[in-house]
């Protein structure tokens, strides 16, 4: 057996200063992927500045989509690039994963995305990516994948390799402080789902296991913690959480949720932990009364929902009540408007349905969107 993970991994608070020590060595010009809302970035770029290395800096707004991609895959192809930096949540990752496979690649970005494109691999290795998250969500700073939206398709789908993966990752929680309970909540509960439907999944693995395992009472707890104020250990539990969750789909895959979360994300353009937010105690209902209904072991939803209630001191009672109280109160955008039958069938084709413990039917998965919206 096998586990993808970043060939480097340092957490802690003030860890970030790896990043410039990571980069001294390298060779070449430096795209900086980053968002606009951590200060620190600018500390770096002024540092880079003056050892006199050549910076190409790019904001990313939002979810990356194909003509942004393809955009500047184009303008940075002639910038003689050697290394990436993305500073920032899920979606700036991926812009920096991207671009960190796309620039050195000969062709168009449609060669080698999934489902709407050609899916080649890479013809050329990705450029050495370092990655530091600022959100505790998605632990896209330790997958083989960057998630694109593709507008003319409507729906959001995966540039994937194994060589993807970021060669350091960097867990700062000094990053993360301060972030609103709404946001901390939807990124986390992007964190938890993944942690539990790798859990879950098909093609869990005794690697995984042990790491879902330890993470998801870990993330439980850190997310009750920080549902009544800030809590300094909580983040940096919570980011490291989100770290495993990102090598545990990595290597076991994921399910429904994130089958549903992808379509609907490329129609209504909802948030993608607040669709997981939504979509994950109804899919833990659904998926264990089809298990059962199926003949299936139910056990490890018994023990998920053992781990949530450990994390949260919680007792006996279920992960997907314990989260829908977590939830209660707190203003989480809503899935939009949309077609849930058609989502429910397109959802069906999506890579992360392939891991779910058991195969959904498009009324299944309706109720599971009725009953999240």
């Amino acid at each position: 057996m096998s586990l993808i993970v970043p060939a480097r991994t340092v957490s802690g608070r003030g860890s970030r200063s790896a990043v410039l020590e990571a980069v001294t060595p390298l060779r070449g010009a430096i795209i900086v992927v980053r968002g606009q809302s951590v200060p620190w970035v600018d500390v770096l770029l002024a540092e880079l500045m003056a050892a006199g290395r050549p910076v190409f800096p790019v904001i990313a707004t939002g979810e990356p989509s194909l003509p942004r991609v393809e955009a500047l895959v184009s303008e940075l192809r002639e910038s003689g690039a050697g290394i990436v930096v993305a500073i920032g949540g899920g979606s700036v990752i991926d812009l920096g994963k991207a671009l960190a496979a796309l620039v050195p690649a000969p062709g168009g970005v449609l060669d080698h995305l999934e489902v709407v494109g050609a899916g080649q691999p890479l013809a050329e290795p990705p450029l050495p990516l370092i990655a530091v998250p600022t959100t505790a969500g998605t632990g896209a700073e330790a997958t083989k994948n960057a998630v694109i939206d593709v507008p003319d398709h409507r729906r959001k789908v995966s540039l994937r390799d194994p060589r993807m993966v970021p060669g350091l990752a960097v867990l700062d929680a000094d990053l993360t402080e301060r972030a609103p309970w709404p946001v901390t909540l939807s990124t986390g509960m992007d964190a938890l789902t993944q942690l539990i439907e790798a859990f879950v999944s098909i093609r869990a693995t005794p690697e995984t296991d042990v790491l879902c395992r330890a993470a998801i009472p870990l993330a439980a707890g850190a997310m009750s913690r920080l549902s009544k104020g800030e809590d300094p250990d909580a983040r940096q539990t919570m980011l490291v959480a989100a770290h495993l969750s990102g090598i545990a789909l990595a290597n076991a895959g994921l399910g429904a949720v994130h089958g549903l979360a992808g379509v609907l994300g490329g129609r209504t353009k909802a948030p993608h932990g607040a669709i997981c937010a939504r979509l994950l105690p109804p899919v833990l209902k659904v998926n264990r009364e089809a298990c059962l209904a199926a003949g299936l072991d139910t056990g490890r939803f018994d023990e998920v929902d053992e781990m949530v209630a450990r994390g949260m001191r919680r007792p006996g009672e279920t992960a997907a009540d314990l989260l829908r109280e977590l939830m209660s109160g707190t203003d989480i955008p809503g899935l939009g408007a949309f077609d849930a039958e058609a989502v429910a069938e397109e959802s069906l084709q999506s890579s992360s349905m392939k891991g779910n413990p058991v195969q959904l039917t498009v009324p299944q998965l309706v109720s599971v969107l009725g009953s999240a919206a």
